[in-house]
């Protein structure tokens, strides 16, 4: 096997790489170059700097896998990896433990106001009482996003003689328990902590997750961290928030804007920064470049690698007919999540028409599952890595098929249902995704973009009122269905908006009179 290493890794990868595999290390290789030599390849592992396009993909006539030495893979175009039949791999697990200390570093930094002594002191001043701190022992962290990263920063906390709660809705209260933790809901975690740490992805729902309202609950002297995602924390609401003195302090390593120029954060002395380098370790890098190694090496002995993205698991030709189906499934799944309330317990899945006599619903499935559970959770959730996922996260999975499609080719149905709640969904493909049914209720919806659902009693003027609310908010409607079960009974609105709808708006459109439920969506 031929395999090209087009970005710097840690020897010790191609090391490992050497004993199976003829391997050629082209660090400077330029794009039009990678586009003419990699035909002959039959693995590529690339990190940041090489970019694997699709013009790159079309030519990899031998390929069969692309690693990333790294988490995030938008260098990569997996799609049409996935169209080739060709595995995409990452290494997530390589830097849990770098994240984990280096959070532990900037919560300590911060708590101890180390970075602003370090500079009064090599500055010639000896301010030895304005730098009074305060002790990690005995406190309370509170951790939102129960995830690989957060649960190593738990375990070292609990060195320090910490108490932890956690805020992770798609963590079940028996694994919360067995790791130790109690777990809560958000305001009550913000209420409690006295040192709150991020870690959860940016999403359209986690945007902003902590701004003005969550910061007024916090405890007047509480710290915060986040070396997740900038965004997550609203930073002009925490720039007031520090220089009132509401809070104790913060620690940053992400932001809105990278790098944060012009940020006024960078003025005040009761904030530590980063420069994004919570996953920069030798060991984090040495350790992504054996993690893709040994999925290479797992490749070339005919085995299946652990972290693969797209798992392409069928022929092209296959793929080709099922791929709009995967796409749907993707969609639906991001759907569910999104519009429960509460922790999914139970996910059940039905193929109707053609798709019943698929031998290959396994792959609609883990696509499904990607789809709920990765709006909701920090770490990567890929095809090959869902069902164990869900599985630990308490999901029960029911998978059945039936040829009733009511007239379409084929139909995917899911149910799922919460402590509190249950959705269901049905969709086809009609030249692109439709969800076709809410609930008890016949829809046509085209499931992307920003979109609102509004459930509410059918009587007159319903409708006006909460198009006017929107209205009011400057919230511009493209499209609009609803769906009835009988005159003057429930009803359910679905909007495709212009702009996502921000959750005080969702609040204000759930007191409406007869209106019982609203939520806002983004796909």
């Amino acid at each position: 096997m031929k395999v090209i290493v087009a970005d710097s890794i840690n020897q010790k990868g191609i090391d490992n790489l050497k004993e199976v595999a003829e391997i050629i290390v082209d660090t400077n290789i330029s794009p039009e170059e990678l586009v003419d030599t990699i035909g002959q390849y039959e693995a590529i592992i690339v990190r940041s700097r090489t970019k694997v396009t699709r013009e790159v993909i079309e030519r990899a006539d031998k390929l069969k896998i692309i690693a990333r030495a790294g988490v995030g893979v938008d260098n990569v175009d997996v799609e049409a990896a996935t169209e080739k039949g060709i595995m995409v791999v990452n290494a997530p697990e390589s830097t849990s433990i770098t994240v984990a200390e280096h959070t532990l570093g900037m919560m300590l930094t911060a708590v101890r106001k180390i970075a602003i002594a370090d500079k009064s002191v090599k500055e010639n001043k000896w301010e030895k009482t304005r730098f009074m701190g305060v002790e990690l022992r005995n406190k309370t962290l509170g951790v939102v996003g129960m995830g690989r990263i957060g649960s190593q920063v738990v375990s070292r906390c609990k060195a320090f003689e910490m108490d932890a709660i956690v805020y992770d809705p798609y963590l079940p209260k028996k694994v919360a328990k067995q790791m130790g933790v109690e777990l809560d809901d958000l305001e009550t975690v913000l209420k409690k902590a006295d040192v709150i740490t991020i870690h959860v992805p940016l999403t359209p729902e986690t945007k902003h997750l902590i701004s003005n309202k969550e910061i007024d609950i916090m405890k007047d002297d509480a710290f915060i961290v986040n070396c997740a995602r900038g965004g997550i924390i609203d930073e002009e609401a925490l720039y007031n928030a520090l220089s009132n003195d509401k809070l104790g302090g913060a620690a940053l390593d992400v932001y809105e804007e990278e790098p944060p120029k012009n940020s006024k954060l960078l003025t005040l002395d009761n904030i530590v920064v980063t420069p994004h380098i919570a996953a920069s370790t030798k060991e984090a890098q040495r350790d992504a470049a054996i993690i893709v190694a040994n999925e290479v090496i797992e490749v070339i002995k005919g085995g299946t690698p652990k972290n693969v993205l797209n798992m392409p698991v069928v022929d092209q030709k296959t793929y080709e007919k099922m791929k709009p189906y995967v796409k749907l499934s993707k969609k639906l799944g991001s759907f569910v999540s999104q519009s429960i309330t509460g922790q999914i317990k139970e996910l059940e899945i039905v193929y109707c028409g053609e798709l019943s006599e698929n031998p290959n619903q396994n792959i609609l499935t883990r696509t499904i599952l990607q789809g709920v559970l990765n709006p909701v959770l920090n770490d990567p959730v890929n095809m090959i890595n869902a069902p164990t996922i869900a599985k630990e996260r308490g999901i029960t999975i029911t998978e059945g098929k039936t040829c009733n499609s009511k007239g379409y080719d084929s139909t995917i149905k899911i149910r799922a249902s919460s402590d509190n709640d249950e959705v269901s969904l049905e969709g086809t493909d009609l030249y692109e995704s439709k969800v076709i049914k809410i609930n008890n209720y016949w829809v046509d919806v085209k499931p992307e973009g920003h979109m609102f659902i509004a459930k509410y009693n059918d009587i007159p003027g319903a409708i006006g009122t909460i198009g006017t609310k929107l209205g009011e908010r400057n919230i511009n409607i493209g499209i609009m269905q609803v769906g009835r079960d009988i005159a003057g009974g429930r009803a359910i609105m679905i909007l495709t908006v212009d702009q996502k709808v921000p959750s005080d708006v969702l609040e204000e459109v759930k007191n409406l009179d007869n209106v019982f439920d609203a939520v806002g969506l983004e796909l």
